[in-house]
């Protein structure tokens, strides 16, 4: 595809200042990651400072596959409530743990006064041949724990009233054999008393859309939040989107060719395309966006103040931070 027609495909999404939505800005909430270093822990405060004072409903941390990440999330997701007054959510999955133990986790965390656990399958490390890890080849669940997520959502309702999100895929989670059996799955997870869909991502609107529609048809009538990633290395994105099941539009690719030793261009053609994608979805009437921010705040803060979301630094979390 020329650049001319990824422009012409581009150009069908509205531009924010065009949207037809409500009137009043969407809320919004934002993940990390739990950091590895010094330099990334850095990064990582860096970007929760900027995004606080855009009042996010909520924040949440990953989680690495096969639990690999448990005593950094925990002390990520728990030191950003106590500092920055933002309210954290912790991801939790059922790889490599007993129940017992997972319930334990999830005390602590309600010990701690987090209230909001993202609930997850979750995926196997790596092996050294490269299967398992992300994608979940290979998985396998634990003796004595929580097989998947429905039941870890079910377990979690008999620790305390956690509100709880699960995860939603709107081209289909690349281990499930068939849609259907996919909704089925996320319809379990909300009968189990999940509170919230958040979707994986993705760059075809069109694929959310239609599996908005499904889920209603379904009797899954939850919010469904649409996950968002801001591209800073499209490369990269193409490569984790494969593994997640998201396809990734000629057109969209095009918008990016020649820009690899091209930084700043690259992030103005990356904040233009997501503002867009967010546009054409306010339009339609969503209500609230999941970024995945990778630790990075640059396009988030863009893309939210296009969608009209400023920084509010009287904003009760804002100010708990500051006191």
């Amino acid at each position: 595809m020329t650049a001319a027609a990824a422009a012409e495909a581009l150009a069908r999404f509205p531009t924010p200042a065009a949207t037809q939505g409500p009137a009043r800005p969407p809320s919004v909430s934002f993940e990390f990651f739990p950091p590895k270093t010094e330099k990334m822990e850095a990064s990582l405060w860096q970007a929760v400072t900027r995004l606080k004072i855009l009042a996010p409903a909520f924040v949440s941390v990953t989680y690495g596959a096969g639990g690999t990440t448990r005593e950094r999330t925990h002390a990520t997701v728990t030191r950003i409530q106590r500092e920055s007054g933002l309210a954290a959510a912790a991801h939790l999955t059922c790889v490599a743990a007993t129940r017992e133990e997972i319930d334990a986790i999830a005390k602590s965390y309600w010990d701690a006064g987090i209230r909001h656990i993202v609930a997850l399958r979750g995926d196997p490390p790596a092996a050294a041949d490269g299967s398992g890890g992300l994608g979940g080849r290979g998985y396998q669940p634990h003796p004595g724990g929580y097989a998947y997520a429905a039941d870890l959502v079910e377990g979690l309702r008999r620790v305390a009233e956690f509100e709880i999100s699960v995860a939603a895929y709107p081209e289909t989670h690349p281990e499930a054999p068939s849609a259907e059996v996919d909704l089925d799955n996320l319809k379990r997870k909300i009968d189990a008393g999940a509170t919230r869909a958040i979707s994986q991502f993705f760059f075809d609107n069109d694929a959310y859309f239609r599996f908005v529609d499904r889920a209603r048809a379904a009797g899954i009538t939850v919010p469904i939040a649409p996950g968002i990633l801001p591209i800073t290395n499209f490369a990269k994105a193409a490569e984790f989107a494969g593994k997640c099941g998201a396809a990734v539009p000629p057109w969209f690719a095009a918008l990016f060719e020649g820009l690899d030793d091209d930084p700043a261009t690259r992030q103005l053609v990356a904040a233009t395309v997501a503002a867009r994608q967010c546009a054409e979805l306010r339009a339609a009437g969503v209500e609230h966006f999941h970024f995945y921010t990778l630790n990075r705040a640059d396009l988030t803060v863009a893309i939210c103040h296009m969608l009209g979301i400023r920084p509010q630094a009287a904003a009760p979390a804002v100010a708990a931070a500051a006191g």
